[in-house]
């Protein structure tokens, strides 16, 4: 199991400011689950439009941020970076659910755990944590496509 800063981070997705939505992996085990960690600041731009007056992060960003965490998991699991002329998209939520708002100030804990991976294409459970409490929960599909 490794952990993985920025600067890894950046090296196993092509995500930038400010759709990278992951700031560190506390542990990966390669074709098994990752841990990562997401900071909500207020200072995020979606918080200027959703809600001005009750800041909430949208629930597809908190889906992506599981599948971030995907992409990086399968990147590992095979070795390989974007930059070696191959990604993974997202090809299916299934089963996604929303317990409580996740709000500025809150950590968000991402947890993901391989299903299944047939030739290119992977499933996923996600789940994503504030404070131990669940916050959110779906199943993903990636797919890995070549340039």
């Amino acid at each position: 199991m490794s952990e993985l800063n920025i600067k890894e981070i950046f090296e196993h997705l092509p995500h930038r400011y400010p759709f990278l939505l992951i700031d560190r992996v506390l542990e990966c085990e390669p074709g098994k689950s990752l841990t990562g960690i997401k900071n909500v600041t207020f200072n995020e731009p979606y918080f200027t439009g959703h809600f001005p007056d009750h800041p909430v992060m949208p629930g597809v960003l908190i889906i992506e941020a599981l599948a971030q965490g995907t992409g990086i998991l399968a990147f590992r699991t095979a070795q390989a970076t974007p930059q070696e002329g191959s990604l993974y998209y997202l090809v299916g939520v299934d089963d996604a659910r929303f317990k409580q708002p996740v709000v500025p100030g809150d950590q968000l804990r991402l947890e993901i755990e391989v299903i299944k991976n047939m030739r290119s294409v992977w499933k996923f459970n996600g789940r994503a944590l504030v404070d131990g409490k669940l916050v959110a929960s779906a199943i993903l599909m990636c797919a890995e496509s070549t340039a």
